[in-house]
């Protein structure tokens, strides 16, 4: 230990979604915490991701709203038209609101908030640098490193006044009348929509012969659709090459020769570790060759009281993993009883037009692992609630264990896309994650007229009684 270095029960590198629910809960249960962060509390998923996007998404919505608010019978009179400028200071507003909560969190709670950046030396020593070179030394009992992630990028594709990542979409003063979004992962589709909704002509580029991998093949299918019939251009199976910014717009090159132009790129293809700022040389941590910091089921590194969360390790890159993986360390410094997360049924929401959400398997996955299965698949239309919103788009599907009668058993997964699915997926989270069966699930009731009806249909099905089909 060095004699003069500021000493905390934790110290923790990096103030998002890992680092600060680390913070918050350790400090709860009574740890002495130090927190390093060196550019706002929150981190992306705050300051320049789930936060700011979902804002805008409302926006989007909004928007979807005032357009068809005439088959209501409300006169909005005229066009619908975009105040973008109003749309990003509101979106600003909550982000700062946020953001000035969660210091106020952690300063009630006497988390010590180190402005700077976090470097891990020998023997659990964390060196802080700020913004004018000046360092700090803390000793820790123990470490967290959730230093968190960063946009990735393709060669030829230098962020510039036209090539933007997720961190520079939200500095966009204005909607771009043709947009280029490369990748159709979940951040992709969810800019795709939103892009859409305000009135941009929107094209995805994605390599994979599908967008959105990872989820069910039914869900996928039925969203991609709705998004082509929303005027979305979408290209899957396609390699990008290149780019070329012109003075009036950008171009990008396809493998075969061909090329779509833009006046803003996005580029979507995934974010990388942001290990590379930790130091770690004689920490006893070590990365592998993507970057991400080694850990074991438990979050532990190779150095003794060193844990890693978040984005910084190859598990899901999603907030609310980074708080349950931060959780489960503080149970193991505090001694309690705790279990590694189960990273194959967390729940998983996308926020595009029309929503999806989903947990488990899906009918591929659970089939390659070798159950015997049963679905069943339950579309919008013949929901009440859904039919007064208006809103039809989408399904809901569950696969379940196939019992010897043909009925459902054990549920695997459940799978969503449709009106606030992301709000629906409580009773299916829970379902597959307390390895409840059909039967046991089926005596709930669901309330009427609900969305959530879809749900609690979609199951009694499977007990070869259904009631609307």
């Amino acid at each position: 230990m060095v004699p003069t270095a500021d000493t905390h029960d934790l110290v923790i590198i990096g103030g998002g979604p890992g680092g600060y629910a680390a913070a918050l809960y350790g400090a709860a249960a009574g740890l002495d915490v130090g927190i390093i962060e060196n550019r706002r509390l929150g981190g992306t998923c705050l300051n320049r991701g789930c936060i700011p996007a979902k804002e805008l998404l409302q926006t989007a919505e909004v928007a979807r709203t005032v357009a068809d608010s005439g088959t209501f019978g409300i006169k909005a009179g005229g066009d619908v038209t975009l105040d973008f400028s109003a749309s990003t200071d509101r979106m600003w507003g909550v982000v700062d609101q946020l953001v000035k909560g969660l210091g106020s969190l952690l300063k009630g709670r006497k988390v010590t908030v180190y402005e700077g950046t976090g470097t891990l030396g020998a023997d659990r020593q964390v060196t802080v640098t700020d913004g004018d070179g000046e360092t700090t030394t803390l000793q820790g009992d123990n470490v967290l490193l959730a230093s968190g992630s960063v946009p990735r990028l393709l060669p030829g594709f230098d962020v510039s006044d036209r090539v933007l990542t997720s961190d520079e979409v939200f500095q966009l003063d204005h909607v771009p009348d043709r947009v280029v979004v490369v990748g159709g992962g979940a951040i992709g589709i969810e800019f795709a929509s939103m892009f859409n909704d305000l009135g941009a002509e929107v094209t995805v580029l994605e390599a994979l012969p599908a967008i959105l991998p990872g989820v069910d093949a039914d869900v996928v299918k039925l969203v991609h659709r709705a998004l082509e019939k929303r005027g979305i251009t979408i290209r899957t199976g396609v390699k990008v090459e290149g780019q070329d910014t012109g003075d009036a717009a950008i171009t990008v090159t396809l493998e075969g020769g061909e090329s779509v132009e833009a006046d803003r790129v996005v580029v979507s293809v995934g974010r990388r570790p942001l290990s590379d700022s930790l130091g770690l040389d004689g920490s006893g941590v070590t990365t592998d060759d993507r970057g991400f910091v080694e850990v074991d089921e438990w979050c532990r590194t190779g150095a003794d009281g060193v844990f890693a969360t978040g984005d910084l390790i190859a598990t899901p890159g999603l907030a609310h993993v980074a708080y349950a993986e931060s959780i489960l360390v503080i149970k193991q410094i505090m001694g309690e009883p705790a279990a590694p997360v189960e990273y194959s049924r967390v729940p998983w929401c996308v926020y595009c037009h029309p929503e999806v959400a989903f947990v488990g398997l899906t009918e591929e996955a659970a089939k390659a692992a070798g159950h015997d299965v049963v679905t069943s698949k339950h579309r919008w239309p013949g929901n009440g609630r859904a039919m007064i919103l208006g809103e039809t788009e989408g399904m809901v599907k569950v696969i379940a264990e196939k019992q010897d009668d043909g009925t459902g058993g054990q549920i695997l997964g459940v799978h969503m896309a449709g009106p606030w699915v992301t709000e629906q997926l409580g009773q299916g989270y829970l379902a597959v994650n307390w390895e409840a069966t059909v039967d046991e699930v089926a005596a709930f009731i669901q309330p009427h007229p609900s969305l959530s009806e879809n749900f609690g249909e979609t199951i009694l099905s499977l007990t070869g009684r259904g009631l609307h089909g």
